[in-house]
């Protein structure tokens, strides 16, 4: 949906770029509500996978390709005032360095693509998140939706622009017709792309999904007790008795020693360690030397 030089006319043309100025203006203060840590470095990847994928068309049809837009996955992802800044340095680059839409229409094409299809897929994820049940797999579908109507809704504000200053030679309702039946095509696949998208990052990492952070806010913490290995169950450590000796060493604190002939142990009958009785003394086993 790049939008050429000339397709419209200057006073349109001018107009949307007034809108696209000041919603990139908005966006850039609202970003740094949405910006830490976790998101910038996903932000500039999330701007270079819109930006491949964009270069990448799919056929839809009657000699009709498409592309991913990439505004509702970039607000799902890093959020809506991000979103709407990844993209437009996408929209940007394409326009100065590879003639991918005109400088003139630089304007129509980020609010087009940049601002229409994040609010619309922001939006549509959003209601769709709120209302079903508060689980992390209901963000992806949800994001998948709103990226299918985002597509045709961009479509139908084209064509909008173009019944007010529009310069090509085309009827109003053929544009309508081609604009909104190839756009809805074109949707699925957007849907498509931004699900398995979201899904894979969902599946490793759900923390990094803006779309998910409230689901995720919401969850039950569960903390499982944990097994430390070599520790049993009566809470001995391992290769120490319970009456607190280490290993290779008395509970008296003396060195380990071979035990003389003339020591004597008295075994513990079927008993584990107990402390002794003041009037009992501490008795060694014979015939054992400690390791």
């Amino acid at each position: 949906m790049h939008v050429p030089d000339g397709f419209l006319d200057a006073p349109t043309s001018i107009a949307t770029g007034a809108v696209a100025v000041v919603a990139v203006g908005v966006a850039l203060r609202g970003a740094r509500r949405e910006l830490d840590d976790k998101t910038a470095p996903l932000a500039g990847l999330v701007a270079a996978f819109v930006f491949a994928t964009q270069m990448l068309n799919f056929p839809v049809g009657a000699g009709t390709s498409g592309h991913l837009m990439g505004g509702a996955l970039a607000a799902v992802l890093v959020g809506p005032w991000t979103g709407v800044l990844c993209v437009s340095v996408v929209l940007i680059v394409q326009s100065l360095l590879f003639a991918d839409g005109g400088i003139t229409a630089l304007g129509t094409n980020i609010l087009l693509m940049a601002v229409t299809t994040v609010v619309v897929g922001w939006f549509v994820s959003r209601v769709l998140i709120k209302v079903l049940p508060k689980r992390v797999g209901v963000v992806a579908p949800a994001a998948a939706i709103g990226a299918f109507i985002s597509v045709p809704a961009a479509a139908a504000v084209f064509t909008a622009l173009y019944a007010v200053g529009g310069t090509a030679d085309i009827s109003l309702t053929t544009l309508t017709t081609a604009m909104l039946g190839w756009h809805t095509v074109i949707g699925l696949g957007e849907g498509v792309i931004t699900f398995l998208a979201v899904g894979a990052i969902l599946s490793v990492r759900p923390d990094l999904v803006y779309a998910a952070r409230g689901v995720i806010a919401e969850r039950d913490l569960v903390i499982k007790p944990k097994e430390t290995t070599g520790v049993r169950s009566s809470g001995e450590t391992t290769g120490a008795r319970s009456s607190g000796e280490t290993t290779g060493a008395r509970s008296s604190g003396e060195l380990a020693r071979p035990l003389a002939p003339s020591e004597g142990v008295t075994a513990r009958s079927a008993e584990l360690a107990r402390p002794l009785a003041p009037s009992e003394g501490v008795t060694e086993r014979s015939e054992e030397t400690v390791a």
